[in-house]
């Protein structure tokens, strides 16, 4: 009988309970039938959880990735066992009823990782993502399992390239519903805004997940940045392999606890992850997925947290759908480092935490600036990681470097806080008779002219609904759309909201109109658009009382959004809602089939201001 060498270190392997004594007789012979050699027993098993699929551009190039990042962790003496899980394109699904089923996937994803590692008895885990959803449902497992840990995305796509202008998904998407274009002009956007694997190349919500994983400390530097074809790509996958394998040894063998998910994603961690969130104009959905990777570690972070970040940190870097720039610019001006490393200088970042790599945030900083004279030999390898301009969906294909990297913090991709874009934050929670625990709004994508906005109420009970109404014209100047019943439950799945917004830009109505929903938004969307509105009509929010005519004032800069409703008003209203006995709350002029696994998930869900989480 082989011994347990993890019973000799301070943590003893949750492998030993399937792979130690002669009741696991059963167990061992069908490990050996997986693969696991003599010397393996008493090794850690690391679990390597892989989002491979042909439906989603972002993952299409993962097939082999699993396989390799296992040979790697085999090096280093440890069994490792690959297994898959489900990934959905948000592009894909958008527009129709599968949208429906993308937020709910999140804690499919989680459970499913949750259920192989318990199962198995898993010692360790590494993940392999790169979308929307995908990200924060890994993210969630680890911190539920709270066992050694590390993520590694796929990489972003690079962006379309045409007559030296970058292209992307949404304007693929715009540009779809804008008459101005022809159909032959559409069909060349068509096939050059997303010339290659990854994530979607602008500041999206898979961009941005990744981007956070790294800020986390969850994650090795480069993560959200380096190009999916680039060859740097496939370095730091297996860097990543090296290091999971060495941080499980270190766990069990040497007592080490500094390596796992709650140790370092820490509220601290949280905080500075917001910052950086803030700071580059992320996606709306970060905030969802940030406050449910902390509710599942019960770490405290709140919607108020976030607000007082909001208010305190600038904006230092825009990226599409706000700007020209795309992931790759911000890999070439230093990445997510070089963010955080201007955060860290106005004193904006805890520079204590520590990360997965080992070390604290503040060295690793130090280590990755490239502004400083000679920066150092990592640093420079992984910015100078350029796109190769050729269409193709092959992982870590070409070399290609920048000559030089962006370095200029005073009209660069990244800003310095003296230089920063604005000195309010990308994102904001607004709070208000209609949103009394809150809404958010990606203030990096809001004209500087429509900060303040009062208009008249369009209300809307389906994001189809809706979209109808604006491509045929019925949405005018002055107008706030309201999408209700769209939230968690109210869906169910909190339906992202990238058409309607796109379309009201194709209309050229986005500085003229506001848009307010209890669901969400993609990444890409801009314009004045506020989601997430808790509590959800579904739930009795007082955006189920509004009614097309109420006068709506948003005011980003005061961080209000209110109906001019009397409180009498709405109590009335309320009154008169509740008369519908089972039916109150709920859209009454939607057509919808909602399968059974989705009305359970609308039984159990929250709010978005708890992150949409299950609460049972």
């Amino acid at each position: 009988m082989q011994e347990n060498k993890g019973t000799n270190g301070k943590n003893q392997l949750r492998s030993s309970e399937t792979t130690f004594g002669r009741q696991r007789t059963g167990a061992r012979s069908l490990w050996r039938a997986n693969g696991m050699r003599d010397e393996h027993f008493g090794q850690p098993v690391i679990a390597v959880a892989n989002s491979f699929t042909q439906f989603v551009p972002g993952h299409v190039h993962l097939h082999e990735t699993g396989q390799m990042i296992k040979s790697e962790i085999g090096k280093l003496g440890c069994f490792a066992a690959e297994f898959n899980t489900i990934a959905i394109d948000d592009g894909i699904a958008m527009g129709h009823d599968g949208m429906l089923y993308s937020l709910p996937s999140r804690e499919i994803i989680a459970d499913s990782i949750e259920y192989m590692c318990n199962a198995h008895k898993a010692d360790a885990l590494i993940a392999i993502g790169n979308c929307d959803k995908i990200v924060p449902g890994m993210l969630m497992a680890a911190m539920r399992l709270n066992i050694p840990f590390v993520y590694v995305s796929g990489g972003p796509m690079e962006a379309g390239k045409s007559n030296g202008e970058s292209l992307d998904l949404i304007d693929a998407i715009v540009r779809g519903a804008d008459s101005s274009y022809s159909d032959e002009e559409l069909a060349q956007t068509e096939r050059i805004a997303c010339p290659t694997c990854g994530s979607c190349s602008g500041m999206f919500t898979a961009n941005s997940m990744n981007c956070l994983a790294e800020a986390l400390g969850l994650a090795l530097p480069g993560n959200g940045t380096v190009l999916a074809t680039h060859a740097k790509r496939k370095e730091l996958m297996l860097n990543a392999a090296r290091l999971i394998a060495e941080n499980a040894k270190s766990h069990y063998f040497n007592g080490d606890n500094s390596v796992l998910p709650r140790t370092i994603a820490t509220r601290e961690a949280f905080m500075n992850a917001m910052s950086l969130d803030i700071a580059m104009g992320g996606s709306t959905n970060t905030v969802l997925h940030l406050l449910a990777i902390a509710r599942e570690g019960e770490v405290e972070f709140s919607m108020q947290d976030i607000d007082n970040l909001s208010r305190n940190v600038p904006v230092l870097s825009k990226v599409a759908p706000s700007s020209k720039y795309h992931i790759e610019d911000v890999n070439r001006a230093g990445g997510v480092m070089g963010i955080m490393n201007e955060l860290h200088k106005g004193g904006l970042l805890n520079p204590n935490v520590t990360r997965v790599e080992g070390g604290r945030l503040g060295e690793v900083l130090e280590s990755y600036d490239i502004t400083i004279h000679e920066p150092e030999e990592a640093a420079q390898s992984i910015y100078s990681a350029a796109p190769g301009n050729v269409v193709n969906t092959e992982l870590a294909s070409q070399h290609t470097r920048y000559e030089e990297l962006d370095i200029d913090r005073e009209n660069g991709c990244i800003r310095d806080i003296e230089h920063a874009y604005e000195q309010d934050g990308g994102l904001a929670v607004l709070f208000g008779n209609i949103a009394r625990k809150g809404c958010i709004v990606k203030t990096a994508g809001v004209d500087s002219s429509v900060l303040r906005f009062t208009g008249r109420a369009r209300v809307y009970h389906s994001q189809d609904e809706a979209c109808d109404a604006i491509l045929n014209d019925q949405v005018v100047p002055g107008d706030v759309v309201l999408i209700l019943y769209e939230g968690p439950s109210g869906g169910p799945g909190m339906q992202e909201m990238l058409y309607p917004t796109s379309y009201i830009k194709s209309k050229k109505l986005d500085k003229k109109c506001a848009l307010i929903t209890d669901g969400r938004f993609s990444g890409g969307t801009s314009g004045l658009s506020i989601g997430h509105v808790s509590p959800e009509a579904a739930a009795g929010g007082e955006i189920a009382l509004l009614r097309d005519g109420d006068a709506i004032e948003i005011d980003i800069p005061g961080r209000t959004i209110h109906a001019q409703l009397s409180d009498e008003e709405l109590q009335a209203r309320r009154k008169e809602e509740e008369q519908h006995q089972d039916k109150a709350y709920s859209p009454r002029k939607r057509n919808r089939k909602v399968s059974k696994a989705l009305q359970i998930y609308s039984k159990v869900v929250s709010s978005a201001d708890q992150g949409a989480v299950r609460i049972l």
